[in-house]
């Protein structure tokens, strides 16, 4: 079983550079997919992995599933072996720490794992706030409400935010109509407890631009899949509806078709706010 893109090996143990970078140690059984399962211990840290392969000592975990009770079942023995990994260690990335103490079934009633997000290791969202057309705040989402309350309030604040309207040229000349307004969002560091570490760090605000097409747009409308009808972009600072929906339509844009670019035309009305 390959390990990486390019991996080297030395009698039992094989390394590589890995595309994931998390701090982690597990002891595995093998089992699940595996055809050969055998016993290895893979380590991952400062964005390399090894695998040191072992003595196959500890068996995968086993359980008998009857279907013998079911008319679809053609199995000649009435059921099937169900074969999933042990595995023991622990995991570190992002701050979400894993630690594995048993079977990895994929299935909550039998994996034997324990999560948590370290809170010192986290961001908090503290606000949503919506932005005129010449880039100055109007209102704020309420953070005090939860469900439908919160849902029905940012769903009026969006419908009422002035918007900019403008007209593009699909990759194949169509053209298309399209609305724009802005938003912003403000992550603070450090959950829980640790609410106190967002003083010695900067906040994270990352201000967007939402788009709306009034047609799909790219290769792959009038397919299955359909073209893309909205999304939204991160603005550059200084920038408003226009310089960014410029900006935006010089950069080659990719669907399951192949890539493709459309055409700025220019604005062609301004929706005020009632």
């Amino acid at each position: 079983m390959r390990l990486t893109e390019n991996d080297r090996r030395c009698g039992p143990l094989t390394w590589g550079r890995a595309s994931w970078n998390p701090l982690r140690l597990v002891f595995s059984t093998g089992g699940g997919d595996d055809e050969y399962p055998r016993n290895h211990l893979t380590a991952y840290a400062f964005g390399y992995v090894a695998r040191l392969d072992l003595p196959t000592s500890v068996k995968p975990w086993r359980r008998w599933v009857d279907t013998s009770v079911y008319n679809w079942s053609k199995s000649p023995d009435g059921g099937y072996w169900d074969v999933h990994p042990r595995e023991f260690g622990f995991s570190l990335c992002d701050g979400f720490l894993q630690i594995f103490h048993g079977p990895q079934t994929n299935d909550s009633t039998t994996t034997k794992s324990t999560s948590w997000h370290l809170p010192w290791t986290q961001w908090r969202h503290v606000r949503r706030s919506f932005y005129g057309l010449d880039g100055e705040r109007l209102f704020d989402e309420d953070q005090a409400l939860r469900g439908d309350a919160r849902f029905k309030q940012w769903n009026e604040q969006r419908e009422s935010v002035p918007k900019r309207t403008f007209e593009i040229d699909d990759f194949d000349g169509n053209r298309v109509t399209v609305t724009t307004f802005i938003e912003e969002r403000e992550w603070r560091f450090g959950t829980g407890w640790f609410k106190w570490l967002s003083l010695f760090r900067r906040p994270r605000i990352l201000r967007s631009l939402d788009i709306h097409f009034g047609a799909g747009v790219g290769p792959d409308k009038g397919s299955w899949k359909g073209g893309l009808v909205g999304h939204s972009i991160d603005m550059l600072p200084g920038e408003l509806h226009e310089s960014a929906m410029r900006r935006y339509c010089e950069q080659e844009h990719k669907s399951r078709s192949g890539q493709y670019r459309l055409r700025f035309v220019g604005q062609i009305e301004v929706t005020e706010r009632d």
